[in-house]
């Protein structure tokens, strides 16, 4: 057995278990990012809301404070965490409250306001929704942080089978033109040239969606990170300071804001003492205007007491590379053409995985080894390729 035939027969084990391993994950995760990319429409067509009211271009927001106050009438006895302006939709905005400033924010009650009036549209819960669900399945399947981790293990081998079929891929291909697909042969042949030409034609796309999966799966640990890291630092000199017992003006906060960072417009605003925030400071989170800066996120920090800004910095490159690795991921930086796209990459890639799985299955029933087959192939035209 020659050195080029073991290689081949090792890269050949290493894509068949890392496949194997993972494929079933693979498929629910491809099965449901199906309807999460088009899940503005979904939810569109299948909850009706109320909508914002219809004012002349140019009409100015409602007072922050206003609208806040609007808002917390909706919820008596609590208290505000984050306002979240809705990205789909500049007329309307989230305030998010829960029972007191310390409680599990994922459990917050999200009240949904006019940005232009300041009145009190609707409480939507988003928990019963088909796509929440699609989406608690496809980023951790209902179990926490250790589900995230494990997804993105997963996401680690399927990146790691894909390297690996593109060097088996070659060899055993030598003696067929790109793409063949051989009509006349049996149907695990015909199968398998299928599941090579969706492969090869797919292996950047699914690299890429991989890829910044396993990133979108640390996004816990990467706001630890920027909790301890940047924030802490951005607010030493206030960390022995007590909670200031009376807030100053949440709209003059965001004016301040948006002086400061000239050309951004603000995204969302976490309360003293919430998860983005120090307890002595409103955090304005501000974005661009342009497809890649809508993305990205800008803190300024502005003293809950005085008012006046205390810092802001761009974020740190491994936040950044969270910010941009989330469009990638679901393809919702380009409009309807783009998810249409992602949608049709999508089903291709299920249909690489339902194939891969059922030549291993044919392979094993007739107990051919997986890695003989490839290092045969190396050097004869052998139909039998990994799959």
């Amino acid at each position: 057995m020659t050195a080029t035939t073991r290689s081949l027969r090792r890269w050949g084990a290493v894509h068949k278990w890392t496949s194997l391993i993972c494929t079933l994950f693979m498929l629910l995760l491809c099965i449901t990012g199906l309807p999460l990319i088009f899940h503005e429409q979904i939810d569109d067509l299948l909850h009706s809301q109320v909508k914002p009211a219809d004012v002349p271009p140019g009409t100015p927001p409602a007072n922050l404070d206003r609208l806040l106050f609007n808002a917390l009438a909706q919820a008596p006895g609590k208290v505000p965490h984050f306002l979240i302006w809705d990205r789909d939709d500049p007329s309307a905005m989230f305030v998010s409250v829960g029972p007191t400033i310390d409680a599990d924010p994922t459990n917050n009650l999200l009240i949904r306001m006019d940005t232009h009036t300041g009145a009190y549209l609707d409480a939507p819960d988003v928990t019963g929704r088909f796509t929440y669900i699609m989406l608690k399945l496809h980023t951790d399947m209902f179990a926490g942080l250790p589900g995230k981790l494990f997804l993105g293990l997963m996401g680690i081998l399927f990146c790691v089978a894909i390297i690996s079929g593109i060097v088996v891929y070659a060899p055993s291909m030598r003696k067929l033109r790109f793409g063949a697909y051989r009509a006349q042969r049996t149907r695990v042949v015909r199968w398998l040239d299928v599941h090579n030409l969706a492969g090869i034609l797919l292996v950047a796309w699914t690299l890429v969606v991989g890829f910044t999966g396993v990133i979108n799966t640390w996004a816990d640990l990467v706001l630890k990170m920027w909790q301890f890291g940047q924030l802490a630092e951005m607010t030493a000199q206030y960390k022995d300071r007590p909670v200031p017992s009376k807030l100053t003006s949440l709209n003059a906060a965001v004016e301040v804001a948006t002086h400061a960072v000239p050309g951004m417009t603000p995204s969302f605003v976490a309360y003293p003492g919430t998860l983005f925030s120090s307890k002595s400071h409103y955090a304005v989170f501000l974005h661009g205007d342009t497809p890649l800066t809508s993305r990205l996120l800008k803190p300024a920090l502005i003293d809950a007491e005085t008012g006046k800004l205390t810092d802001t910095r761009d974020m740190p490159w491994y936040v950044t590379t969270l910010f941009v690795s989330q469009p990638l991921h679901f393809g919702d930086y380009g409009g309807m053409p783009l998810k249409i796209v992602w949608a049709l990459l999508d089903i291709l890639t299920i249909l690489i995985l339902v194939t891969g799985v059922y030549l291993w299955m044919r392979r094993r029933k007739a107990g051919v080894s997986q890695e003989r087959a490839i290092a045969n192939a190396a050097s004869l035209d052998n139909p039998a390729l990994s799959s």
